[in-house]
């Protein structure tokens, strides 16, 4: 089971029958991210909200990759964790 398409590799995750690591999905969250939307611009979390602070790093932290070369990472990453997640 391969995707080729950004909305293939978004579907092939929700098959995903194990839960990859949380950098796994860090690392799955910034790609989604940085393909859909660009650089992040948004306003970091404050306080103790530890979780939305790793996203919105692990986003920030792809600043000025291209939308395109994002998607491709995205789509690379999603078929190799399928290999050992479906």
């Amino acid at each position: 089971m391969k995707a080729n398409t950004l909305e293939e590799a978004v579907a092939l995750t929700k098959k995903f029958t194990s839960r990859p690591s949380n950098e796994e999905l860090l690392k799955l969250y910034g790609l989604y991210k940085q393909a859909t939307e660009g650089d992040n611009e948004t306003e970091r979390p404050g306080g103790f909200d530890f979780k939305a602070a790793a996203k919105y790093n692990a986003w920030l932290n792809l600043k000025g990759l291209s939308k395109e070369e994002a998607a491709n990472q995205y789509l690379e990453l999603v078929n190799k964790l399928a290999a050992n997640h479906i």
